[in-house]
């Protein structure tokens, strides 16, 4: 499974009332960071399909949810769950660190 996009529009719907916990990759086209943790974000969507939404956010083209949770660097993952933002994780990061911060909010 593929992370899905995210925007300004389907934030709520797709991210605030999922079941399961959310992991929401803030990135833009032009920051190199973002495409070292763009394959990561992609291995993760796909080991954890059914345990945790991976979604992708452009930020130049949805800059609302963006300003809303004060994101002020890219790559910022957030970790959401039950509405809530609960972890966030800024820079390109290891896939482990990534994990590490991701596995207390999966559901068992």
């Amino acid at each position: 499974m593929k992370p899905f996009e995210v925007t300004d529009q389907n934030f709520e719907t797709e991210v605030l009332n999922a079941e399961t916990p959310v992991l929401v990759d803030f990135w833009a086209v032009w920051c190199g960071p973002c495409k070292i943790v763009a394959p990561v974000v992609e291995e993760i969507a796909k080991e954890y399909n059914g345990k945790l939404k991976v979604g992708k956010m452009d930020v130049d083209v949805n800059p609302e949810v963006a300003m809303r949770f004060g994101i002020r660097s890219i790559p910022t993952l957030m970790v959401f769950k039950g509405g809530k933002p609960v972890d966030q994780i800024i820079g390109a990061v290891a896939k482990k660190n990534l994990l590490d911060k991701i596995a207390p909010h999966l559901s068992t």
